[in-house]
């Protein structure tokens, strides 16, 4: 049995006249008629039969029971010739989960084999989704997925977790194994559930392997574990059958970091520089960009060459995020339109029944981040009579640096210290990557600050 030697694919020839209109048929006016040049994609695909493929399958180091037929056969074919394709997107995405998955499956003790299953279940894509609502690299169902602690909120779904989605489908295929004391039938039993599988034993009489069992199982279970076979085949001898990538996906190094409080990654991503790409390929399991306040424990991947970092300025940067948050909050609640401020003042303002901060803020064109750090307010909560302090106009907060000595002859202006206007929304962190060159500590002795607190308006001296 042998199968085409050379595959290859003709791009779709199309004129386009004047008027703009595709055809698919050449132009009989030798005028108008143009001479094209068909693009074709040649693949080599080598050529293989039965008895090849069964000699390389003897050949094969495993642990898993493999006699080659008829059907696994089929499904060879179908990822070496008529889905290439699939084969090599799968193949380029090894690199990154297979030694996550070798690990797991060695510290469990299992075939390590059994990594080629999730190639079946999700072609090793983290973000997998079924017709029936099951997830991730081991398309867990949520039921399911609880069972092995996977859980599912609106912000993050475990199941989407690289790390405690393989966690999981080792402890619940090792269940299976127990079961029924065959891998291969843990497998069917992964994919149609223990209930089928006793049912196709019952029916065979109490066989109890695969192929003895095979015309009583579901149909889709029925070609589960073929494919399985198959794609366990087709990965160790990808070279024989010119499956070879011109780019492969590679892992990116890295570590956990608990921040300990609400984070917004794009947030994240513009105060450390990090790329927002990495941050979203490494946190799979992360929904809406965000970890949410009630899972301010997440532990965020991050690149390990800026783990150290940001270990070490991980409070400022908290700082800065939490700022930043209630900035944008504000900006959202005032109708995303930017305050427009009269001349710089300052006014106290009495709270009376019936205030809030948002109805405050919006009556005197500030944002309520503004109204809280002016007054050292850490909720929203006022009381009637309270006094709060009012900053009107933007020309005193929109400057960064205090040039008062502009106007003296340049010598005196050198002698003269540098300082800073603290502006809504800033922390020390953030002002030290502002000014090259200084130090949140050099910031801290200059001006004699015993903590990082800083309110909108004070002047520091920053060099």
């Amino acid at each position: 049995m042998t199968f085409s030697l050379m595959f290859f694919a003709i791009s779709s020839v199309m004129l386009t006249t004047a008027h703009g209109q595709e055809l698919y048929n050449f132009v009989n006016d030798m005028e108008e008629e143009e001479t094209l040049t068909p693009t074709y994609n040649y693949e080599y695909i080598p050529d293989f039969t039965y008895d090849e493929i069964n000699q390389r399958i003897q050949l094969m180091d495993t642990e898993m029971p493999y006699a080659l037929n008829e059907t696994i056969f089929a499904f060879i074919n179908y990822f070496t010739v008529r889905n290439r394709e699939y084969s090599k997107m799968a193949l380029g995405r090894k690199e990154i989960y297979f030694p996550l998955f070798e690990d797991a499956l060695k510290r469990h003790n299992m075939p390590e084999d059994i990594k080629y299953l999730a190639i079946i279940e999700s072609g090793l894509n983290p973000k997998a989704k079924s017709r029936v609502g099951a997830m991730g690299l081991w398309q867990f169902m949520p039921a399911t997925g609880r069972i092995y602690d996977l859980y599912v909120t609106r912000d993050i779904d475990d199941r989407m977790d690289p790390e405690l989605a393989t966690e999981a489908a080792c402890k619940y295929l090792k269940t299976l194994h127990r079961m029924f004391n065959d891998w291969e039938l843990a497998m069917a039993a992964y994919n149609c559930g223990p209930g089928n599988v006793r049912k196709a034993i019952r029916r065979s009489g109490g066989k109890r392997n695969f192929w003895s069992i095979y015309r009583f199982l579901p149909r889709e279970t029925r070609g589960y574990i073929p494919q399985f076979q198959a794609i366990m085949y087709v990965f160790k001898y990808a070279d024989e059958h010119n499956l070879v990538l011109e780019n492969a996906n590679f892992p990116v190094a890295h570590e956990k970091i608990r921040f300990n409080h609400e984070v917004d990654l794009k947030q994240l991503a513009e105060i450390t520089d990090i790329c927002m790409d990495d941050l979203e390929m490494l946190n799979p399991a992360i929904i809406n960009q965000k970890i949410p306040h009630s899972q301010r424990q997440y532990a965020l991947r991050v690149p390990k060459k800026q783990a150290i970092y940001l270990a070490e300025n991980k409070e400022q940067i908290a700082d800065s995020l939490q700022v930043k948050a209630e900035r944008l909050l504000a900006i959202q609640e005032e109708g995303n339109e930017a305050p427009v401020r009269k001349a710089p003042e300052k006014i106290t303002y009495r709270v009376r029944r019936g205030d809030a901060l948002g109805k405050i803020a919006s009556r005197h064109n500030i944002t309520i981040s503004e109204l809280k750090a002016w007054n050292g307010l850490h909720s929203n909560l006022i009381k009637v009579g309270q006094t709060l302090t009012i900053y009107q106009g933007k020309g005193a907060f929109d400057k960064n640096l205090v040039t008062q000595q502009a106007k003296q002859d340049v010598t005196s202006y050198k002698n003269t210290p540098k300082t800073y206007i603290v502006q809504p929304g800033d922390s020390l962190w953030l002002i030290a990557r502002k000014l090259e060159g200084v130090s949140i500590e050099e910031i801290k002795r200059l001006n004699k600050l015993r903590s990082n607190k800083i309110k909108p308006g004070q002047k520091l001296i920053i060099g």
